[in-house]
């Protein structure tokens, strides 16, 4: 019956209080009935309430109170107050009151309301006093709808705040300072928590670990667990009771959430030590912690200190050491999957390797004998597919997991030992072994006894210079031509073959006369020849005098070579000296004349010895008009005028028109000869075909891609797209767009001038 009146009283009060501030004008009435307002909330000794119609004005007219001082914010009440009297009671009543309460209503008047007000709820700790009061569970009893929405508002105060002020947002509402604070009061919020544990008063961590796992998800987790981590580690070193609250406080993050607190703990945190002391055996006794850290944080990112500090957790405490076996089972056939292998990226590799060392080096030597048999076949299988790759750096990794592997299980005494250049990678795996894992043998003592001394005498005596010395050929160089090309078709003399392919350029050059008549017969003994006795610079040789023939006589060499090209049983070396012989005679005839003669002539007149002066006698007219040009003072000086001279080019167009017509078919026939392998599973591969695919881009006409080959465009272009965006390997994928913007490059080319001149067929 008490309870009752003092409920009616209360309920009657509040009303005249709100009637007041509704519809009167007298500032003495509006202070007087703010102060009414502002009894209910005062806990001193000189408060007029008691707590019986403090606890019924917290329950049942709080909200409505703070409500009716926000509908009337442009009262003009509110203007006569002071700012002081402003401060005290206006400011005061969401100050004072329940956290919760004033929050919800905070947030939903932001944009009406003075963001002040929310400035000074967050600076004077009312977001600790609200964590705290839900855990002691001294706050009323609520919805799970309502306890969603505050979960709501707290974690995303900086996004409602932004959306709300829009400019007018305050530095303290941004994500940058706001989630830092947010972490302050729950380390407050967790530090009342210890202090009530030990006077025996139970407490409740189910709303504290909801909010972290709210912010967690929502992308803060960094910002919160930054401010976090390093108090928590600092504060569970040496205090049981700070443990406890750290192991309930995860325990208690709902499963849908657990992920996200977890993966950024394992960042924020200094190392496994810190990480085992925060979150204990979490991983025993939740299945979700232990999928996230014993699956996810290992085998799906590639942050080596992540791997250092979970390993590290899992190998620390003698119930977690199963989970460190099944880590390195999963890491071991991941490293040995031929699949991941071939298809990987090689940073993902790296991190593979990098974690098996960690794990196998965390072991103890009786764990090893029990996993002996799966470590040996994980070393024999991984090994094999590792060696067999053709990228060095996977089967550098290959090699020191072997040798790592092999030192650990002591099979009959036998170490692995591999040769390999040590490169940045292997140097970093190999600074991840456990001290004395890989012992070197040590070398063999320097026998004194071994060593001989020579003190001779001979040593003082000035050897004589034979680097100017040749050896004395007993054959002697052809002289014509014809002679040149039967000893390179019929003779099996190396000497004499060597002296004729060196002499050949030259017989070409001097008598282009006799070179026309042979110039076709002679193209084709030197397509087909050999270098079958080793001769210095072949393939040189070979090529000069083709392209030397080439220039002689170009109609008929020229289409010989290009008919060629596509005949039968010619390997691919073949195939490319007709490229480089057409390139390299098509540079040369496009040199103007005028120079050739002058380089000619320069270079004959360096190769003849100069001549005694006394054996060219000066005509004594030309001295004397030396020396008057040489005395002579001249106002202007004419330059010479450059003339345009012809070049040899020009008369044969045919090679034009030849290498045109066979740039396109060449690349035609190359792009059906890559597109069976375009998918090949080796990376190698895969990067020859766009390498291919670039080239026929680059050099082929663009009118030549839309007529032969437009059947292919649509589908290659969708190929590169999806190379360039799946691809594993990231010179496939630079390959692809490479090869995307030249394809796109031409088609616009072409579009854009469809009546571009092109040869003639």
């Amino acid at each position: 019956m008490e309870s009752l009146t003092t409920n009616t009283d209360v309920r009657l009060t509040v009303t005249r209080c709100f009637r007041t501030l509704k519809s009167s004008t007298d500032s003495s009435d509006i202070i007087t009935a703010l102060r009414t307002l502002h009894s209910y909330l005062d806990e001193g000794p000189d408060s007029t309430a008691t707590s019986a119609e403090r606890a019924e004005f917290r329950r049942a007219h709080y909200s409505s109170a703070l409500q009716l001082l926000v509908s009337n914010i442009q009262a003009d009440w509110l203007h006569q107050l002071t700012a002081a009297q402003r401060a005290e009671l206006w400011d005061g009543l969401f100050l004072a009151g329940p956290p919760e309460q004033a929050l919800l209503v905070l947030m939903d008047a932001i944009g009406e309301l003075r963001w002040v007000v929310l400035g000074k709820f967050l600076q004077r700790g009312r977001l600790a006093e609200l964590l705290w009061s839900y855990c002691l569970e001294a706050a009323p009893s609520d919805s799970p709808q309502l306890r969603e929405t505050l979960l709501g508002r707290i974690s995303a105060l900086p996004d409602i705040t932004a959306n709300k002020l829009q400019l007018n947002n305050r530095a303290l509402f941004r994500p940058q300072q706001y989630y830092p604070l947010l972490a302050t009061e729950m380390l407050t919020a967790l530090e009342h928590t210890c202090q009530a544990l030990r006077a025996g008063t139970d407490c409740n961590l189910t709303f504290v670990a909801q909010t972290l796992g709210k912010v967690c998800i929502q992308g803060h987790g960094g910002l919160v667990l930054a401010v976090m981590a390093p108090r928590l580690s600092a504060c569970t070193r040496s205090d049981m009771v700070w443990q406890r609250v750290c192991w309930k406080l995860l325990e208690n993050v709902p499963q849908r959430w657990m992920e996200s607190v977890l993966t950024g703990l394992v960042q924020a945190v200094s190392g496994p030590d810190a990480l085992g002391r925060i979150i204990g055996n979490l991983v025993l006794t939740n299945k979700k912690a232990q999928f996230v850290i014993t699956h996810k944080l290992l085998l799906l990112q590639y942050k080596y200190e992540v791997l250092q500090i979970i390993l590290g957790y899992l190998a620390a405490d003698r119930d977690r050491r199963p989970l460190l076996i099944q880590v390195l089972r999963s890491v071991s056939q991941a490293w040995a999957n031929s699949s991941a292998v071939k298809h990987t990226p090689l940073e993902q590799q790296l991190y593979v390797s990098k974690a098996l060392l960690l794990s196998v080096s965390l072991l103890k030597d009786s764990e090893i004998q029990e996993l002996r048999s799966e470590l040996l076949q994980c070393m024999l299988g991984g090994m094999q597919t590792h060696l067999d790759s053709n990228v060095v750096r996977i089967r550098h990794m290959g090699m020191v997991i072997g040798e790592y592997l092999s030192s650990r299980m002591d099979i009959n005494g036998t170490k692995l030992k591999f040769e390999y250049d040590q490169d940045e990678e292997t140097r970093e795996l190999l600074s991840l072994l456990a001290p004395g894992a890989c012992d070197e043998p040590e070398a063999e003592p320097v026998n004194s006894a071994r060593l001989t001394f020579y003190h001779s005498s001979d040593d003082e005596l000035t050897p004589y210079d034979m680097s100017g010395d040749q050896e004395i050929s007993k054959a002697s160089p052809p002289r014509y031509l014809r002679d040149c090309l039967e000893i390179l078709i019929s003779s099996e003399d190396p000497v004499r073959v060597e002296l004729s392919l060196k002499a050949a350029e030259s017989l070409v050059r001097k008598n282009s006369f006799a070179a026309r008549e042979i110039s076709v017969q002679m193209s084709k003994v030197l397509l087909h020849m050999d270098d079958k006795y080793n001769i210095n610079g072949f393939l040189y040789l070979r090529q000069a005098t083709m392209v030397a023939l080439t220039v002689t006589d170009c109609i008929p060499v020229a289409h010989y070579l290009t008919t060629e090209f596509y005949s039968l049983n010619y390997s691919l070396r073949q195939r490319l000296d007709i490229l480089e012989v057409l390139a390299l005679a098509a540079q040369e005839l496009s040199k103007p004349v005028t120079e050739k003669k002058a380089a000619s002539i320069s270079s004959a007149t360096t190769a003849e010895s100069t001549p005694y002066p006394g054996d060219n006698p000066v005509h004594w007219q030309q001295v004397v008009e030396k020396r008057i040009q040489s005395k002579t003072k001249r106002l202007t000086k004419v330059l010479p005028v450059s003339l345009a001279t012809p070049n040899r080019y020009a008369p044969n167009i045919c090679l034009i028109h030849d290498t045109f017509l066979l740039a396109a078919q060449m690349g035609c026939a190359l792009l059906d000869f890559v597109w069976a392998v375009r998918y090949h599973a080796d990376q190698m591969v895969r990067r020859g075909v766009l390498f291919a695919v670039c080239s026929v881009f680059l050099s082929m006409p663009s009118q030549n891609l839309l007529v032969d080959i437009s059947d292919q465009l649509f589908e290659t272009r969708s190929w590169l797209a999806d190379v360039a965006e799946g691809d594993p390997d990231a010179d496939c994928r630079s390959l692809a767009v490479q090869s995307l913007v030249l394809l796109d490059k031409s088609l616009k080319k072409q579009l854009q001038d469809p009546q571009a001149p092109t040869v003639e067929t």
